[in-house]
């Protein structure tokens, strides 16, 4: 065996100038840089301490030899001509990974075979004893990479990748690898702040990797120290004498580190579900008297080390995977950007994401940017200096008008914080806390300060009308501004925000760009806090699929309308269970009510019955094939103590039409467009089947009875022919209240009797 090797250190994509300096920092000679990957020199004692030292390697691989190869045959006989005695046992096993193409093999399990069959038959002994294959535990993983031409094949010293190291047995659904959170780490400046005492915090921890391996860095933990299998393990190359002295000189490295006084490192996380997985993985990796892990949001963020200690803030927030997820984020990066304005001054900051747009918006400018890649996904890292000159608000100032408006606050200050106070009786009292300084909100784009003016427009307008009518939710925006493609629902104190999807012909680039200038305002245009608005997708629908739940926080907000209490949920639906539009309608069915019998077709969660119960009808009669919906219908009417009189029926309106002989003074019918649902024989199509179902429901109008019938469908044709049967009456204007005033195609409706 040689004294020297050939090794190639392997990594993720983006990773290659940082693993570089850290394998010729460990002893690697003649390094060169390759794509996802470092080549250099080393002896055995080196190649050891890559594998136990390296924070960013997935692999260690020792090449066995190099040959040129032409076709198959030439493959299967330069892995033949190895001395494979001298490697590993003739009956222990193996396992073959094979990368690259050409020469003829086109298939890398084709590849993979013929090195398998070369090793194989080359130990194979008289006896029949020969390796076996095992893919999970081998006792050799053996390399094959193809290379224009050449072959180069390597013995993997590692055995499982060296990211995995062992700590993290639970992890959350989107975590990082710990060698490119080594990674992100390195390049973020940690170790340089570690050695300086400093601090670190992670607002969203998830299962606690960053914090795990900041820990690692800074207590002089070798990353793999506590690793039971390697690669070499059952390698007949293996020399344990030498490893066993590079373990324990690792181990006493890492027992002096621990045994000096903790950094302070904490994380936060909002999901509870994670803090005991987080708190398990950081107890195996025996850094719980350096780490601790509590529950926080990020809105209340704000790291509290002792005696005004400064350090590293570095998280990896969400960024979703679809242009709807990321709009939703967008208040969780501004929040994000404003705890750090305004609770981690002269720290610094590290910002890992895949949605670097949505890094833009925290209202803080990085000093630097790194690219990066989370496997397939290019990302980004964002350095930030938490000074106040790195803020971007709404008025430009010059540094040394900066820097006199915060010496004037540090004067003031102090002055208030030190001047005496005394009660009426003449005593002394403890002074108040001083408050925390004003943070500006981040300047807005100039679209989106046109959006945000036109929104203060449209409250002030709207916001007179609501209270005098007494309207506790309306819609205050509707796509007024065609590049700003939202509709935008009050609803008390939150608000509702639907994102309708642009059209294939707009760049979906600045589509995104339009819809976070729009999300951005919206809060300050509004005055709400950025936790109170929800935000959804809508696009064009088929059959129920507007009614699929999105979420499951099964959270309902109560809300009034014409002297009702009604539940709606903004989570968890597309719909939020009251239709706006159909406000005017409901009033005027309350109104009519009286002593009536009413029947609610399509019920959804029963707005209308309510209203008609308010209104005195003497029963109400609410179908609907969702039991979903009618649960929701029963709460709305106990809600307001109509639990008597007020029936509600599960099943498909039509069947029930053509079973039922009651007769009803008043009827109400709001059809879906389109419904396939499973609960029903064939498919109701509003266009198609309104006669059938009109002829239905006035068969079931009692003499003088009326039936108000509408639907949201905006090419909707009444069937001409109706009106030679029945009294028709289109009311659609005077369904149309002055939220909706602006469009008037949100829904038709119609009048319509016995003559």
């Amino acid at each position: 065996m040689s004294d020297r090797y050939e090794l190639f250190l392997t990594c993720p994509k983006g990773l290659e100038g940082l693993l570089f300096e850290e394998a010729v920092g460990l002893g690697l000679e003649e390094a060169r840089e390759h794509t996802s990957a470092i080549r250099g020199t080393a002896d055995m004692e080196t190649a050891y301490r890559l594998c136990l030292w390296s924070r960013l390697a997935n692999r260690v691989l020792l090449v066995l030899k190099r040959f040129p190869m032409k076709d198959a045959e030439d493959l299967y006989h330069g892995v033949l001509d190895v001395d494979w005695q001298d490697h590993m046992v003739c009956d222990g096993t193996l396992a073959v990974e094979f990368s690259g193409h050409g020469s003829g093999i086109d298939n890398t399990h084709f590849g993979a075979l013929k090195v398998k069959d070369a090793i194989v038959d080359k130990l194979r002994t008289p006896t029949g004893e020969r390796p076996s294959i095992d893919k999970i535990s081998p006792d050799l993983r053996i390399h094959l990479r193809l290379d224009r031409g050449e072959a180069i094949l390597s013995l993997d010293l590692s055995g499982h990748s060296l990211h995995q190291r062992g700590y993290r047995l639970q992890q959350g659904a989107a975590p990082l690898k710990e060698n490119l959170a080594a990674a992100i780490l390195i390049r973020s400046g940690w170790p340089r702040i570690a050695a300086e005492g400093g601090a670190l915090a992670d607002p969203m921890c998830g299962v606690g990797t960053f914090l795990v391996e900041a820990g690692m860095i800074a207590a002089d933990m070798a990353p793999n120290l506590n690793r039971i299998h390697w690669g070499f393990d059952a390698w007949l190359g293996h020399v344990p004498a030498l490893w066993k002295k590079l373990h324990e000189e690792a181990t006493v490295r890492a027992e002096a580190g621990l045994a000096k006084p903790p950094l302070w490192i904490r994380g936060y996380e909002a999901d509870p579900r994670l803090i005991q997985p987080a708190r398990n993985n950081i107890e195996r990796a025996g850094l719980s008297e350096w780490i601790k892990v509590y529950q926080g949001e990020v809105a209340t963020f704000e790291p509290r080390p002792d005696q005004n200690q400064t350090g590293l803030v570095i998280c990896n927030p969400p960024y979703g995977e679809r242009l709807g997820d990321e709009a939703s984020l967008l208040y969780l990066y501004q929040n994000l950007g404003e705890r750090l304005r305004q609770s981690c001054l002269n720290w610094e900051a590290a910002v890992f994401t895949g949605a670097p747009d949505l890094g833009k918006r925290m209202g803080i400018r990085s000093h630097k940017q790194y690219s990066f890649w989370n496997g397939a996904l290019p990302c980004k890292l964002l350095l930030i200096k938490v000074l106040p000159d790195q803020f971007v608000t709404g008025e430009r100032r010059t540094p040394e008008q900066r820097q006199i408006e915060r010496e004037q606050a540090e004067v003031l200050a102090q002055e208030v914080a030190e001047a005496p106070k005394f009660n009426k009786n003449g005593n002394p009292i403890k002074p108040a806390p001083v408050p925390a300084p004003v943070v500006e909100q981040a300047r807005l784009s100039e679209g989106g300060q046109m959006f945000a003016n036109r929104l203060q427009k449209n409250l002030k307008q709207l916001g007179k009308w609501a209270r005098r009518e007494g309207v506790d939710c309306y819609r205050v925006y509707d796509a007024d501004m065609p590049e700003y493609s939202l509709a935008i629902d009050l609803y008390h104190d939150w608000v509702h925000v639907q994102e309708y999807a642009a059209p294939k012909s707009i760049d979906p680039e600045k589509a995104q760009a339009r819809l976070f200038d729009a999300l951005a305002a919206i809060p300050q245009a509004l005055n709400v806090d950025k936790s109170r608005v929800i935000i959804k997708r809508r696009e064009r629908q088929s059959g129920t699929k507007q009614y699929e739940r999105q979420s499951a926080q099964g959270k309902f907000t109560e809300v009034n309308e014409g002297g009702v209490k009604l539940l709606v949920n903004l989570t968890d639906y597309l719909d939020t269970g009251l239709f706006l539009d159909h406000r005017p309608m409901r009033l005027r069915i309350q109104k009519e009510a009286a002593g009536k019998r009413f029947l609610n077709l399509f019920c959804y969660t029963a707005t209308a019955s309510v209203h008609a119960a308010k209104g005195g009808a003497r029963t109400t009669t609410s179908v609907d094939l969702s039991k979903t919906y009618l649960d929701w219908a029963r709460r709305n009417l106990s809600l307001n103590g109509f639990s008597d009189k007020n029936r509600l029926e599960q099943g498909d309106v039509m069947a029930w039409l053509e079973a039922s002989r009651d007769e009803f003074d008043l009827i109400f019918i709001d059809p879906p467009t389109f419904s396939n649902s499973k609960r029903m024989e064939g498919v109701f199509d509003v266009q198609r089947d309104h006669v059938q179902l009109l002829d239905l429901a006035v068969a079931r109008l009692a003499p003088g009875g009326v039936l108000y019938f509408s639907n949201n469908f905006r090419k909707f044709q009444l069937d001409e022919h109706l009106a030679t049967r029945y009294a028709v009456e289109e009311i659609s204007a005077q369904t149309l209240d002055p939220d909706f005033a602006r469009n008037s195609k949100i829904h038709r409706a119609w009048k319509i009797s016995a003559r």
